[in-house]
């Protein structure tokens, strides 16, 4: 059998697996003090917030899952935010060829405060103060900064420069820190210390909601809003006092599918989420067990079914607040069976498929975007923290946003949401951009069980990458068997035949990566499908930063895995 390049990592009480591996530590922190899997799950999330505020900010998105063992339910807390009521779409297509720009411009309102404090409110068992213990700790007395951090501030120093704030944060000294450099971020853990102060002032007596309500209000209607809002008017922003203090996240039931006995719970359309349960639905009947994993017929069939749920996501999903999304039927056995046969054997679709079903809104395909096969890949700005405590709870989140593309506000120290980038500037596109509207993100932590058997947190960065990274991993468990951390390692690939989700929205018809690990032959065997192959570092950090715990649920040992293609890690015991 084969070895895992990291050791297993196996336990009986509580876990944690985070894609920084101090994140993870403060979660075990929370559980080992008492909290929950969802208090435990904020404070590692709150965490990410500070040891990867590059790319997973604290005024950015987090969407958040939830199992509760006690009502044998599933829940999700949409945390990415919506477009401020003064946003245009005429401004966006006259002033910017209908492409958002980054910047002040693409701002939404924060969503990931309100989503740490609602998970936290209504699920867990702590205060604010206890579970940013840890996260204002890194950020005022530093943390070690990672090579991944110092690659990112390298790789996007120029989007740093552009502003003041930005600058002094990400690059100090005006060079991006250097690995091992201690890293300290004094104004983000003033605002979270405003935040665990107010808290305190308000709560009486074992009145813990009634703090928590404080916090979030320090941020939505006190000081903190004050200030974003005295920034944004000052230089030419949308958001107004009016939209942070009517701002609340959604609490709502997961859309789900299955992959032979198993049960995936992903978040629904307002993300990339469907993908993942259609795209499996859509394997179901192709006896993927009579290939070998990663063979040339494996990556084949694995990918065509990708592109068929990509285009749907396309076309169809978008916020359902303000887009009517046919989710029953998208996942209908009859829709699966009649959009499984457009799969060719031996023939890879050129580019994207056209949509199975047609929506309200679609009078036609639209434009699909610039094609451009030697375009990068869009700005890979996510992490992910899932947690399991003994009693069974299940947390699973995946924080998001950059700080190289949208202005850190003085004296705060985070930027807030960029998220508009994943909108569209198209009407006859579901994900069009409008006020109030929330952009469909590509964050999209999962759950996935067979009952009676197990059931797993996980999750993964990576912008469109994600679902099929995730995916992937899952389909090495059910279909052969491997070890969670195996499956984890296992070579990667993922196809980009589609529109990106983020700006510029580049689209690489027939372009699909492969991790140099995979053979030789097999790229060859895939190009002669007519797949426009090209090759991943062995370990590509862009393949996705999978982290996952497995519970058994007989037994209650639970098993944690995190990749090693980034710094991500599991504690527990």
């Amino acid at each position: 059998m084969q070895a895992p390049y990291r050791a297993r990592f196996i336990g009986t009480q509580h876990m944690a697996a985070a894609g920084h591996y101090l994140a993870a530590q403060a979660a075990v922190h929370i559980l080992e003090a008492g909290g929950n899997a969802i208090d435990a799950g904020c404070a590692g999330g709150l965490a990410l917030n500070v040891l990867q505020s590059d790319f997973c900010s604290f005024g950015g998105v987090a969407p958040i899952m939830v199992y509760l063992a006690d009502q044998d339910k599933v829940v999700t807390i949409a945390g990415v935010g919506c477009w401020p009521r003064a946003a245009s779409l005429d401004v966006i297509q006259q002033d910017y060829d209908g492409h958002i720009p980054e910047g002040i411009l693409s701002t939404v309102i924060p969503a990931a405060p309100d989503a740490w404090l609602s998970a936290l409110e209504h699920y867990g068992t702590m205060s604010f103060s206890d579970i940013a213990e840890s996260a204002i700790r890194f950020a005022r007395d530093g943390f070690p900064s990672t090579a991944l951090n110092n690659m990112i501030s390298e790789t996007y120093a120029k989007g740093y420069s552009r502003w003041l704030d930005n600058a002094e944060i990400f690059l100090p000294n005006g060079n991006p820190p250097r690995v091992g450099e201690l890293f300290k971020q004094t104004d983000l853990g003033n605002t979270l210390q405003y935040m665990v102060d107010e808290e305190k002032a308000a709560r009486r007596k074992g009145d813990r909601n009634k703090g928590i309500r404080a916090a979030r209000d320090a941020f939505y209607k006190g000081d903190i809003a004050s200030t974003i809002i005295k920034y944004h008017s000052k230089n030419g922003g949308w958001l107004t006092m009016k939209d942070l203090a009517e701002y609340r996240v959604e609490i709502c039931p997961p859309v789900s599918g299955k992959f032979g006995d198993v049960i995936i719970f992903s978040c629904g359309p307002w993300s990339q989420g469907p993908v993942f349960p259609q795209t499996l639905q859509l394997l179901n009947s192709s006896d993927l067990a009579q290939f070998k994993c990663n063979d040339v017929n494996y990556i084949h069939t694995v990918v065509e079914a990708l592109k068929l749920s990509f285009a749907d996501r396309h076309y169809l999903y978008g916020d359902p607040n303000f887009v009517s999304v046919p989710m029953e039927a998208l996942l209908s056995e009859e829709y699966t069976n009649e959009r499984r046969r457009l799969i060719d054997p031996n023939k890879a679709n050129p580019g994207m498929p056209e949509p199975g079903l047609r929506n309200d809104a679609h009078t036609g395909i639209s434009k699909l975007g610039a094609a451009n096969k030697d375009s990068n890949e869009d700005a890979l700005d996510t992490s992910y923290i899932c947690a399991v405590d003994q009693a069974g709870n299940l947390f699973s989140a995946t924080p998001s946003d950059a700080s190289f593309s949208v202005p850190v506000i003085p004296s705060l120290g985070f930027a807030p949401s960029g998220r508009g980038t994943q909108s569209w500037a198209d009407p006859t596109l579901p994900n069009c951009m409008a006020p109030g509207k929330r952009p469909r993100c590509t964050p999209n932590p999962a759950i996935a069980m067979r009952p009676n058997d197990w059931a797993m947190p996980f999750g993964s960065p990576g912008n469109d990458v994600q679902v099929q990274a995730m995916a992937q991993v899952l389909m090495n468990i059910a279909i052969f068997d491997m070890e969670l951390q195996i499956a984890v390692e296992s070579p990667r690939f993922a196809t980009v035949s589609f529109p990106r989700s983020s700006e510029p929205h580049s689209y690489s018809p027939g372009r699909l990566h492969l991790e140099s690990r995979i053979p030789n032959k097999i790229f060859k065997g895939l190009r002669k499908l007519g797949h426009d192959v090209a090759e991943w570092p062995e370990w590509e950090w862009k393949a996705g930063d999978v982290c996952a715990i497995k519970v058994d649920t007989k037994t209650g040992i639970m098993e944690g895995a995190a990749d090693p293609r980034r710094p991500s890690g599991v504690a527990g015991w």
